[in-house]
């Protein structure tokens, strides 16, 4: 067999990931079709690349070797597809946007799109998918969430900007559920309701289980989409977590959990600064344009800090790869 440019990208993601079931969710592929690909190239290779253990891998010290090299190659590669791109679109005025779901979307493209340059939505639901394709060219930008707890996977040499440090998620409720009639849930009015995640959502499913257990909490849990969800939670079938700026319907509620058990970090990345700097201004406008728009996130913020008449503009703290920026509205 010979070593393909995909067989160094599953060798960086199982390393990245630490482990050959959270590597093959990333890749999209599953865990015995990565472990029989591993077992290839380690053949190929002459010997074994990592340590499997009971929490997971890590890498041999011919892993490591082999690591090395094959970091710099990809980087490499990913520049030359990019350039490729670039110059076979003889100057492509498309900005291509990647982006986990938010209320702020419909705002961003709308400030973002003018003549000469019309934005590009690519949704996924796992934020580390979106970080790769930055990293691999197939993006310019994309914003994601990193639920608090799970650390996502930043690509060598991506450019992150922080938007927020920490958005709190709320619970959608029915609009009957004897929880609706207050502003603030406690987790153990809801100890008896069916709980749905969506556990495709990168962190999400052990992000809810920590907050659950650490209320004290084993609530029945059922596996689905969040558009699913919304339409049980309006059927009373299930109560689930939720962005703040998720909007209330007659049949739902969209309440503060007591004490915020649950938060995410939105983060925008690029390539490169200029990237980053040519469309987080219109970002920062139309999340607090969105979140302006929701009642129970407005009054958490109102509780919480003073509202600007307009998004802050950002000011920039280079540390390593990333451009820090904290836009709270203060």
């Amino acid at each position: 067999m010979e070593l393909e440019v995909r067989h160094l990208r599953a060798l960086c993601a199982i390393a990245d990931a630490g482990s050959l079931h959270r590597a093959a969710r990333q890749l999209g592929v599953t865990q015995p079709t990565l472990s029989t690909q591993l077992a290839r190239i380690e053949q190929t290779l002459g010997g074994p690349l990592f340590v499997r253990e009971r929490t997971g891998c890590r890498p041999t010290p011919l892993g490591r070797t082999v690591l090395g090299r094959a970091r710099p190659l990809l980087a490499d590669m990913r520049t030359l597809v990019r350039e490729a791109r670039a110059a076979a679109s003889g100057g492509d005025s498309r900005l291509r946007i990647g982006s986990t779901a938010s209320r702020a979307l419909a705002g961003w493209l709308r400030r973002l799109r003018r003549p000469g340059l019309e934005p590009a939505l690519q949704m996924d639901v796992s934020a580390n998918a979106l970080l790769r394709r930055v990293g691999d060219g197939q993006l310019d930008v994309a914003f994601v969430h990193e639920v608090e707890g799970s650390a996502l996977h930043v690509p060598e040499g991506l450019r992150l900007r922080v938007l927020l440090e920490r958005e709190p998620q709320f619970v959608m409720v029915p609009a009957d559920h004897p929880a609706a009639a207050r502003p603030v849930v406690r987790l153990a009015d809801l100890a008896e309701d069916r709980w749905m995640v969506d556990p495709t959502v990168d962190g999400e499913w052990d992000g809810v289980h920590r907050m659950l257990r650490a209320a004290g909490l084993d609530p029945r849990v059922l596996h689905g989409d969040y558009h699913t969800a919304a339409s049980l939670v309006a059927t009373g079938e299930v109560v689930t977590v939720c962005q703040p700026s998720s909007p209330s319907r007659p049949d739902t509620a969209v309440r503060r959990l007591s004490g915020d058990p649950l938060g995410v970090r939105l983060l925008l990345a690029a390539r490169t600064r200029a990237e980053l700097d040519a469309v987080y201004p219109a970002l920062a406008e139309a999340y607090w344009e969105a979140a302006r728009q929701s009642p129970a996130y407005r009054i958490w913020l109102e509780g919480t800090a003073p509202q600007p008449a307009a998004a802050p503009a950002p000011v920039a703290r280079f540390v390593g790869h990333r451009d820090d920026v904290s836009a709270h509205p203060v």
